[in-house]
């Protein structure tokens, strides 16, 4: 399974938790939604915070790959250059 959504599974239920917990609490109907609110906004902040981490690692990665992809592409050049050298000089 998915590992990005078994997390998303285990927010999720952690989040229906959290919201039945407070909506079975007896407080006040503002202070019920405050809280819910405050939660919500909670978990967004997590979640922003998980998914720009993603985005770096992702970042790099790719950045890494360019890098390899450039420099292959610059070892297959000399390599070119050399077998083009080679084969000028055999003909002569």
């Amino acid at each position: 399974m998915n590992s990005g959504k078994v997390l998303l599974g285990i927010l999720a239920g952690a989040a229906a938790g959290v919201i039945a917990g407070v909506l079975m609490a007896p407080d006040k109907g503002t202070n019920t939604r405050n809280k819910i609110s405050k939660k919500g906004d909670d978990y967004v902040k997590d979640l922003k915070g998980k998914f720009d981490d993603f985005l770096a690692t992702i970042t790099e990665k790719l950045e890494s790959a360019k890098e390899g992809v450039h420099d292959l592409v610059e070892n297959g050049k000399s390599k070119a250059q050399d077998l083009k050298h080679n084969i000028k000089n055999s003909v002569n």
